[in-house]
């Protein structure tokens, strides 16, 4: 496996990124992701009641098409608890890309990331189309995974190239998000893409496995958004003999796990305001649910995170009431805690709780004045 800390594309896909007009800033705020073959996809979404309009409308897609061949993506307004309204604005966003690539429209997906309860400006979307699909390019990845930031500070962005029996093959990975981030997704946008010759089956297993153990692993402030969306595309061009469940799936499944986990990490270090990645591991609990739901509740815990910002010496104090307040009936003389220095950007905690076999780990940030700061002026 050979990792490339930056997005390339595999055979068959271009990108492009434009300015729709959509962020006052003026920035990039339109992404297409194109694969000139038909894909195989599958997909994760958010687990939020209130699920925004281009989820909707992917979920429903899903059920209609085995294949598809692009992803159309903006940010700076998350079409979010928008209605049917809403909805008519996904579609026609799904609908004029597919004209202009000649392709139908349920063979595209479509993600919006940014303010929510405001309308989509459609329009400005309609009229950036022909421009966005006119400069696909191999290259367009590195305008893309711009167009589709927020909060973001930088790009989360990684590639990584495996041989299955004498071929290569390409994984890359995009992704945003900074802040609402908790497990069972985040804020998060992320789109993978392979040329790998993949079952559906085993594409959907794979990314059930590596989204369990990393996006659903992470915790910024412990708000779930309405949009997150994972997306895995895979177009079969690298040529390789067919990966299902049984030959060479674990290759694929660890090089996956690879991919999500980086851009994992990245999402959290990027945390709005933070300035430390903080791994917390819980081991020798009953379960791994044990282990993964007291984990969590210190990484979610306000009072920890800002105690992590501080390099406090309340820290041990801090983890301690979140380990109790989970309810499980843990032996004061049996809980065992370590830390690496405070003061470094990336901090490793391992709490011990010796009734077990099993353990979790997930990744959180510290919180910041500057949290509270960006949240307050976001619009």
């Amino acid at each position: 496996m050979k990792v490339f800390q930056k997005a390339i594309l595999p055979l068959g896909y271009k990108a492009n990124g434009v300015k729709a007009g959509i962020k006052k800033s003026g920035k990039l705020d339109l992404a297409l992701i194109y694969s000139s073959f038909p894909a195989v996809v599958s997909c994760k979404n958010t687990a939020n009641v209130f699920k925004a309009a281009p989820v909707q409308l992917n979920i429903k897609n899903l059920k209609k098409s085995k294949f598809f061949q692009a992803i159309i993506a903006n940010s700076g307004n998350a079409n979010a608890f928008t209605g049917k309204i809403g909805l008519r604005d996904a579609e026609i966003m799904g609908t004029t890309i597919a004209r202009e690539l000649s392709i139908n429209k349920e063979n595209v997906l479509v993600a919006s990331t940014g303010i929510i309860g405001k309308k989509l400006p459609i329009e400005k979307i309609q009229s950036s189309v022909h421009c966005l699909a006119q400069g696909l390019s191999v290259k367009g990845i590195d305008l893309a995974k711009k167009a589709i930031m927020t909060t973001d500070k930088f790009a989360k962005e990684i590639t990584v190239r495996l041989n299955v029996a004498g071929k290569t093959v390409t994984l890359c990975g995009v992704a945003k998000g900074a802040g609402m981030i908790a497990p069972n997704m985040a804020t998060m946008l992320v789109f993978i893409f392979t040329d790998a010759n993949i079952t559906k089956q085993a594409l959907e297993r794979a990314l059930s496995i590596s989204t369990d153990n990393t996006f659903n692993c992470i915790t910024v402030d412990g708000c779930m958004s309405t949009n997150d969306t994972v997306i895995l595309m895979s177009n079969g061009q690298a040529g390789n003999k067919l990966i299902d469940l049984e030959k060479n799936f674990y290759i694929f499944s660890q090089s996956l796990d690879k991919v999500c986990l980086e851009l994992a990490k990245m999402i959290v270090s990027d945390g709005e305001g933070a300035t430390k990645l903080i791994r917390l591991k819980v081991d020798t609990a009953k379960s791994y649910s044990e282990a993964k739901k007291i984990a969590l509740a210190i990484a979610n815990s306000n009072l920890f995170k800002t105690a992590m910002y501080a390099s406090s010496d309340n820290i041990l104090g801090r983890i301690v009431a979140s380990v109790g307040s989970v309810g499980v009936g843990i032996k004061e003389d049996k809980l065992k805690i370590k830390y690496s220095p405070l003061t470094k950007k990336e901090v490793d905690i391992v709490v011990s709780l010796n009734r077990g076999n099993s353990s979790a780990v997930v990744y959180t940030s510290d919180l910041t004045h500057e949290y509270v700061k960006i949240n307050a002026e976001y619009n």
